[in-house]
């Protein structure tokens, strides 16, 4: 059975070779986002997940945030692949930065304390899945991207920077834009290995 679902998931691999040449406008690319992030399921639809979109010079002082938050922890031998891999990711279109909201966590775990210790667990979740849809959803329109991260080094850099509130915890980084080079195959493990099954 062909199905359309799995063939937009097959489009979604890392693609680490971007430009700013976005097939699509910097607003319809923001509105994908938005609407992919809107469709994600959570835990009692509690919307847990939060994202922060960075176009263009403000996606660039993004890296470069996390540049000079690594600077001083990685040592100085090993500094110029870092320093070349986030120019890459500098050198796309934009980043999305994705956050759990603590505060919706906290009011879950007070309303219903007998699953207290697993609504941390169902926000990661949800921000998981919220990842993956717009990843997908970018893919599908033509954007690369990859999934970063460099969080908890660069965290209160990045609330100092765009006024984020506390209780948003930086959890992943999606630079995305063109796709400059081919995007390799994906290799799969054996079914074996992976699912049991019973009938």
């Amino acid at each position: 059975m062909n199905s359309q679902a799995i063939a937009l998931y097959k489009q979604r691999r890392s693609q680490y070779a971007l430009g700013r040449n976005l097939p699509i406008g910097q607003d319809q690319a923001t509105d994908l986002i938005k609407r992919a992030m809107r469709e994600a399921p959570s835990a009692f639809n509690s919307q847990p997940t939060r994202a922060l979109i960075l176009h263009g010079a403000q996606s660039v002082k993004f890296w470069e945030l996390v540049k000079d938050a690594l600077r001083p922890i990685v040592p100085a031998a090993a500094f110029a692949a870092t320093e070349g891999k986030l120019d890459s990711f500098a050198a796309g279109a934009g980043t999305v930065l994705f956050f759990n909201d603590v505060d919706v966590t906290r009011g879950l775990q007070d309303q219903f304390p007998l699953y207290a210790d697993n609504f941390p667990v169902w926000a990661e979740h949800a921000n998981g899945i919220a990842q993956f849809a717009v990843w997908t959803a970018l893919a599908e329109a033509g954007v690369g991207a990859s999934l970063q991260h460099y969080n908890p080094v660069v965290d209160e850099a990045v609330r100092r920077e765009w006024g984020i509130a506390g209780n948003w915890q930086l959890r992943a980084q999606m630079p995305f834009g063109s796709n400059e080079a081919a995007i390799g195959e994906k290799s799969y493990m054996e079914d074996e290995a992976r699912f049991k099954v019973f009938a």
